[in-house]
């Protein structure tokens, strides 16, 4: 048998290194790992963009995805050499829905009243519209648990997201044929937690829920998200 590789996707206002802590501590139990950049530039092209790049990978592959990255996950994670998905204070669509049609079965999270939005160029066309958290609201909203001077610095650096991806649909839910797990952030206030736990509870996902972690709980609580990254790499092994 084979360990997979564990592929981390983040999400919306973050990048790549929101992931470190987690890396290290999954780097120091002998899992192999790779946290790609999300483009952030739309569900259909950044699903594919994460499948090209599992695809490329050598052996079985666990997607995991934080927020929008788990989104994306469910559609990428019909790639051939996935063998399994992990969901973080995260998004699992069902095929044909949206982002804004889940979170429309359920009370509005804080996040809705404080984006900013911003406009960038596209060939051939009118610009497009991409949003960000605003810089006051972000402790609150995004990582209330998270040490001041550590969020400063991702309220900074968050990466937009454009704002078209709220409305598109998924083009397939990978976790109607693979299994999946889930942690459930309990005190998120970027996307309510009952979005999580519908999400997870119809995927058939193995579920963990950190009390009091926010949306980014990755950073906060990285051993609790690695932990479940390993039981997902254990099970498909």
């Amino acid at each position: 048998m084979t360990t997979p590789t564990v592929v981390l996707v983040h999400g919306a206002f973050a990048d790549a290194t929101s992931w470190s802590g987690v890396i290290a501590e999954l780097q120091k139990h002998g899992v192999s790992v790779v946290a790609p950049p999300n483009p952030l530039r739309g569900l259909a092209s950044d699903a594919a963009y994460i499948a090209s790049f599992a695809a490329q990978i050598d052996g079985p592959v666990v997607l995991v995805g934080h927020s929008y990255g788990g989104a994306l996950i469910t559609v990428a994670g019909t790639t051939e050499n996935v063998v399994g998905l992990v969901y973080v204070a995260a998004y699992a669509l069902e095929e044909g829905e949206s982002l804004g049609e889940l979170q429309g079965r359920f009370p509005l999270s804080s996040l809705v009243d404080n984006l900013k939005e911003w406009t960038y160029p596209v060939p051939g066309g009118d610009p497009a519209v991409e949003v960000t958290i605003a810089e006051d609201a972000f402790p609150s909203v995004f990582a209330a648990d998270v040490p001041a001077d550590v969020t400063k610095v991702l309220a900074a650096a968050q990466r937009p997201l454009a704002a078209a991806a709220f409305g598109e649909t998924a083009a397939a839910a990978a976790w109607q044929t693979k299994p999946s797990w889930a942690l459930i952030a309990g005190a998120d206030e970027a996307i309510n937690p009952e979005v999580e736990r519908f999400g997870a509870k119809r995927a058939g996902a193995i579920v963990v829920e950190v009390e009091g972690a926010s949306h980014a709980v990755a950073v906060s609580q990285p051993k609790a998200v690695a932990d479940l990254i390993r039981d997902a790499v254990r099970a498909t092994s």
